[in-house]
């Protein structure tokens, strides 16, 4: 028995992680046009902005957080584009980078929720959710790493590039909470539809490169 359900949950772990995805949104949502006060957005902002602000840390942010920006974004992809031999990984990374960032100002217009005011360290304009770095970053780095995981055959190599991309991810959510420009809510939605997104756009692809 418990076989066969181990069996039928590695069969379905996609369309599980995707369940798991939606119930996290429509929780997050509901509050956000209830214009309920959220635990999370509280919790993380004690512990991140009002704990850990300093000069040092704030420094290291902002390079941090400009790594999941448009412009860097935009400079890899080209370059991924032109230097990437295989051209469908070249071609599917600016792609990647396109509907992302489509899907993100879509949503965006959508829920239409204020950004946090009071503690912001840098200027930001737009609404909040979800969050277009941690977002955008964490569709684009995810590709990267899915495209690692399944063509580097160095195995030490493969979990440190894994790893150490998947820490930036989180790193670039960090900085938008830290630098005020974000509520924890937009950062994990941000993440929760990029998980989602990523699992139908790596399914496409697979399909599409038979």
């Amino acid at each position: 028995m418990l076989e066969k359900i181990g069996k039928a949950l590695k069969k379905n772990y996609k369309l599980i992680i995707l369940l798991i995805c939606v119930i996290i949104l429509v929780a997050i949502m509901e509050d956000i046009f209830e214009k309920e006060t959220i635990f999370i957005d509280l919790f993380i902002y004690k512990l991140i902005v009002l704990s850990m602000r300093n000069n040092i840390l704030t420094s290291v942010f902002r390079v941090i957080t400009n790594l999941g920006g448009a412009y860097f974004l935009i400079i890899i992809a080209i370059l991924c584009a032109i230097f990437i031999k295989n051209k469908k990984i070249a071609f599917a990374i600016p792609i990647n980078l396109i509907l992302s960032t489509m899907l993100n100002l879509m949503l965006k217009n959508i829920v239409e929720r204020p950004r946090p005011i009071g503690y912001r360290l840098i200027d930001e304009t737009g609404y909040s959710f979800p969050s277009g770095h941690s977002m955008i970053s964490a569709a684009f780095y995810g590709l990267i790493i899915y495209f690692i995981w399944k063509n580097v055959k160095n195995t030490k190599l493969k979990y440190i590039s894994c790893i150490l991309l998947a820490l930036l991810i989180l790193l670039i959510g960090i900085s938008r909470i830290y630098l005020g420009v974000h509520y924890a809510s937009d950062v994990i939605g941000g993440f929760t539809i990029s998980i989602a997104y990523l699992i139908i756009f790596t399914s496409t692809f697979k399909t599409i490169d038979k």
